[in-house]
């Protein structure tokens, strides 16, 4: 696994070295490309996963928004998401197990400026995270109940985002610190213990636009994308320093030229299993797959 992290992270520099350029034209950053950080893309996975993931035929997230706001440079934007996530197994027909349901709304407010790339905003959110299913969340023999199992979440998000402006590179760079709250009674009871109720998150962003200064509309080429979140509370039997406390990721996505409105992306990701009531496992990730591009500068 190491091999193939450090063998990315090359390919990850030498193509920003080689695309550094300087030009005189800065873009204009308003809410919306900031929300679209920060909520994320679409995406699915090929069948290629290298780690202790079960066997996919595919994963996918359905992450489209809806943005609420008097115009396109409004400094306060509201976005309704109705995010699923979905893995289909590599079994007999095929299933798809427990999909997570993962409808949020989001507030956003730009502190400094309208469109002004370098800028400081806050964010607001309150998301539910449930599979959909009804059963015991146990099995009898004392395991967790994965195939049919109930798992429901509720959370409130609160935080910070940093936005700037590499001359140099080219390059537009996003950094959000932000606290996440599960309150215990909005959360199944059976997680007390074992879920993260209270989360540090952080993420930095990089994407690097083309040297074209009289395009209108640029696209980013090439974006970098790393988040860490750190589970506070009690958890398990871990001590407040436990390793197992933190989830790590790190996404690289490349736009061809020969492709409109999708890019290819590599992903690698370790700690506790998101996919709903597969929580409790801890997985080590390389996948690759394709991405929607719905960013626009």
């Amino acid at each position: 696994m190491l091999k193939y992290n450090i063998i990315l992270v090359l390919i990850i520099f030498s193509a920003l070295e080689s695309l550094a350029q300087e030009d005189d034209v800065i873009p204009e950053i308003n809410v919306s490309i900031i929300s679209m950080i920060n909520e994320g893309n679409s995406y699915i996975t090929f069948p290629t996963d290298i780690g202790n993931l079960e066997p996919l035929w595919f994963e996918a997230n359905l992450n489209p928004s809806f943005h609420i706001r008097q115009n396109k440079d409004s400094r306060l934007m509201g976005v309704l998401t109705p995010q699923i996530i979905f893995r289909m197994y590599q079994e007999p027909s095929f299933p798809i197990r427990t999909p997570s349901f993962i409808p949020q709304i989001t507030a956003y407010y730009k502190l400094i400026s309208k469109t002004e790339a370098k800028s400081l905003s806050i964010m607001g959110k309150f998301a539910h995270h449930s599979n959909g299913q009804d059963g015991e969340f146990y099995n009898e023999d004392g395991e967790i109940n994965l195939r049919d199992g109930s798992f429901s979440t509720n959370y409130m998000e609160f935080g910070l985002i940093k936005t700037n402006y590499v001359k140099k590179l080219r390059a537009v760079q996003f950094f959000s610190t932000s606290l996440e709250i599960h309150p215990k009674g909005l959360s199944s009871d059976e997680l007390d213990g074992m879920y993260g109720f209270y989360r540090w998150n952080s993420s930095f962003s990089i994407f690097k636009l083309p040297a074209d200064p009289d395009k209108k509309v640029k696209r980013s080429t090439i974006s970098i994308k790393g988040k860490t979140s750190w589970m506070f509370g009690e958890l398990y039997d871990w001590n407040t320093c436990n390793i197992n406390r933190l989830n790590i990721s790190f996404t690289f996505f490349y736009h061809p030229k020969f492709l409109e409105e999708i890019g290819l992306f590599a992903h690698v990701y370790h700690g506790m299993d998101y996919y709903n009531i597969y929580f409790n496992h801890q997985i080590t990730v390389l996948r690759f797959g394709i991405m929607t591009d719905k960013l626009r500068f």
